[in-house]
């Protein structure tokens, strides 16, 4: 077993539990873990593109970013799209007087959009799924566990078995070996809470919650991949050891939460 492994599990086994114990708690414990998990995420992302920490839009984008986490997730999504819009108009009216080329200051400028965006209005969906119902800290059980099972099955499936690739050009290491031991990792998760914490519903709507949230959680993860690669990035920072950054290790939940909120929203609770 190597070093990198030994230290992703240690860290894994320290704060995995401690993620899922503030989901059940909820409130306002939730809401500053993501805000937290979204701050942290968009500081490395802007790092890796080159903005400096110096700069007005870094920190513009910092305190638009929160205020649209904590519109999203405590008020309702129209006034976090409008918070986004004022955000849009002031980003760009700071672009646009800078001496630049212009093509270097559209890039920026939709960088810093992008990430307000994918960030500021992804993470509130983890918050809404644990209000959306009682037990709401249970279907968060059902999304970081399928995330992470799927995660660690498509790493030591892909690696035993993959031969061919996915996505040569975007990930390499992923296969389509993987990909299958990654959904089999989200229905492992549904059936075992569908004898424990989720026990009151019908197990072929856990089997479909966790399989859409493994599929989508790896495809997102290939897209980050995608946008990453296209900025040269690999990984966006090393500050979860054996990990990479924040942004990588919850690629996946960005993707998946809104699907698994809409899934609950439109199908379980209908």
């Amino acid at each position: 077993m190597s070093k990198n492994l030994v230290t992703r599990i240690i860290v894994a086994v320290i704060f995995g539990p401690l993620i899922i114990y503030i989901c059940y708690l909820g409130g306002y414990w939730l809401l500053g873990m993501i805000a937290l998990f979204a701050l942290i995420s968009a500081v490395e992302y802007m790092i890796a593109g080159g903005i400096k920490a110096s700069s007005v839009e870094f920190w513009l984008t910092l305190i638009f970013m929160t205020q649209i986490i904590y519109v999203g997730s405590k008020v309702s999504f129209s006034y976090a799209f409008m918070t986004f819009v004022v955000f849009f108009i002031l980003n760009g009216l700071i672009f646009a007087v800078r001496n630049k080329p212009p093509a270097e200051l559209f890039d920026s400028q939709m960088r810093m959009v992008w990430i307000v965006a994918y960030l500021g209005m992804m993470y509130p969906f983890v918050y809404r799924i644990r209000t959306l119902s009682e037990i709401g800290g249970d279907w968060l059980l059902l999304l970081f566990g399928t995330i992470w099972l799927s995660d660690t099955l498509a790493m030591f499936i892909g690696k035993a078995f993959g031969k061919r690739k996915m996505a040569p050009t975007v990930s390499p290491g992923k296969t389509i070996a993987g990909f299958a031991g990654g959904l089999l990792g989200g229905i492992i998760v549904a059936l075992i809470l569908t004898f424990w914490r989720l026990s009151g519903y019908y197990i072929l709507y856990l089997l479909g919650a966790a399989i859409l949230v493994s599929l989508v959680g790896q495809l997102g993860d290939l897209v980050e991949s995608c946008w990453k690669r296209a900025i040269g990035i690999k990984d966006s920072s090393a500050v979860i050891p054996g990990h990479g950054g924040v942004l990588d290790r919850f690629d996946s939940l960005l993707f998946a939460a809104p699907v698994l909120y809409l899934y609950m929203r439109f199908i379980i609770y209908s």
